[in-house]
């Protein structure tokens, strides 16, 4: 049974080209012109069955917020009609739908209202909505002080439960913590066992493919493709491939120390950190930059299975270090730490620094046919023997990949290399010959 249907939806929007232009028209009482559409949507189609996972992806722009829009009745549709049967709540914006100044309490009361409950509903559910959201005593402060995870908290914790029939999640999640975003991921799937509609939209492509029953790509507006999360997960992120290899083709990076003359090159020093979400150690010496390359020495953002990847780390000493160790942490995009390489455990030992001496490490990776989504690096020096080292310096997640696929489903974390062979052809049963039992005499 369908829940939820877009029919042809299209959805334009005026631009101006100043303000007195939109005064003009209001003056004509529309009867002049005075601006251009802007088609955020154009003839998009799309059938969310009931009990499903309805996931929408695409680049910024692409028109995925604007469907949710639409979907939750905020805007009409300039073209086609929506048919959306059952209770819809909605995580779009951060905070949408919340008064700054009232506190946490009377924002889930006003806003489990919008969405279609009494107050004595809202008083009986209240208890497990504060125990979800886990804010502490800042449910009575106003919402304005909130953080932006607070506030993402609150309201998930609302809306799942007003006991939807259809629920639209605009990217919400990607805001809480870790252990909060588990607890999430886990009511979806409640939701979804009792029979609740979900409308998921997320730059989290793994999410997509394990939450998923249904995926649609949107670009510019239109429907490029719709169909089971694994396919159009991977037509989507070989566009995206292809798309990063034109822009880095068209606008080639340089790390502005030198000329990049191949990845082996030992005159070459990253002294770029793109990311530090947590940094710690006694400072002997300090990450400078962390980056990665291709087989021919060209800066990438996504992981191709079955190429050789380079990342690159270079550090300055501090204090003399006689035996230093440099390395890197690999986490998927859950922060489960999947995979690590460092200088010690690859029988490489590394020349002392001396203070204010650059040294940079080269890591070569073969990198296998992994299921879509970001793989973070985290780069560490340490110095002593590796027994007891000391952590000089650790920066986590400084870099972040994109898995890229060639277009085969994954199962599970990674493909196997696998040679498939038949050992033997059965007989046909026309063949066969009959089943005489022999007994024993």
């Amino acid at each position: 049974m369908t829940a939820l249907a877009f029919h042809s939806v299209s959805k334009a929007y005026p631009v101006y080209r100043s303000a007195s232009d939109r005064l003009k028209e209001l003056a004509t009482f529309n009867r002049l012109t005075f601006h251009r559409d802007f088609w955020a949507l154009q003839d998009v189609s799309l059938e969310a069955r009931r009990g499903s996972v309805f996931c929408l992806i695409g680049e910024n722009g692409s028109g995925k917020s604007t469907a949710l829009q639409l979907a939750a009745g905020i805007f009409p549709p300039t073209e086609g009609r929506i048919e959306a049967g059952g209770r819809v709540a909605a995580l779009l914006e951060l905070g949408a739908g919340f008064n700054p100044d009232f506190s946490g309490r009377d924002n889930v009361f006003l806003s489990a209202a919008l969405m279609g409950l009494s107050t004595r509903q809202i008083e009986q559910r209240y208890a497990d909505i504060e125990r979800f959201a886990e804010i502490g005593s800042f449910i009575k402060q106003p919402v304005k002080t909130y953080s932006s995870g607070m506030l993402v908290r609150l309201a998930f914790a609302v809306a799942i439960h007003a006991d939807p029939e259809i629920l639209l999640v605009d990217e919400a999640l990607a805001v809480g913590d870790y252990y909060f975003r588990q607890r999430c991921l886990r009511k979806v799937q409640e939701l979804r066992n009792r029979e609740a509609t979900i409308l998921f939209v997320s730059h989290s492509l793994a999410d997509v493919k394990a939450l998923g029953d249904e995926a649609l790509w949107l670009e510019k507006g239109r429907c490029v493709e719709v169909g089971p999360p694994d396919e159009v997960v991977s037509h989507y992120l070989a566009r995206m491939a292809q798309k990063d290899a034109a822009y880095t083709h068209k606008h080639p990076v340089s790390n502005g120390i030198a000329e990049m003359q191949g990845p082996n090159a030992p005159e070459d020093i990253v002294e770029t950190i793109p990311n530090v979400d947590h940094r710690h150690g006694d400072r002997q010496a300090e990450i400078i930059g962390i980056s990665a390359f291709d087989p021919a020495g060209r800066p990438v953002h996504f992981m191709e299975p079955d190429t050789l990847l380079t990342v690159r780390v270079s550090f300055r000493a501090r204090t003399l270090l006689a035996d230093p160790v440099v390395g890197v942490l690999i986490r998927n995009h859950v922060g489960f730490k999947f995979a690590g390489a460092d200088s010690a455990r690859e029988n490489v030992a590394l020349p002392r620094c001396a203070p204010g001496e650059i040294c940079t490490v080269d890591f070569q990776f073969a990198v296998p046919e992994l299921y879509p989504g970001n793989f973070s690096f985290s780069p560490y020096v340490k110095a002593g023997p590796v027994s007891d080292a000391n952590v000089c310096d650790w920066i986590d997640n400084a870099l972040t990949l994109q898995m890229s696929h060639k277009g085969r489903q994954i199962y599970g974390c990674i493909h196997l290399p696998c040679r498939v062979s038949v050992n033997g052809r059965f007989q046909s049963a026309g063949d066969a010959q009959p089943f005489e039992p022999q007994w024993a005499s």
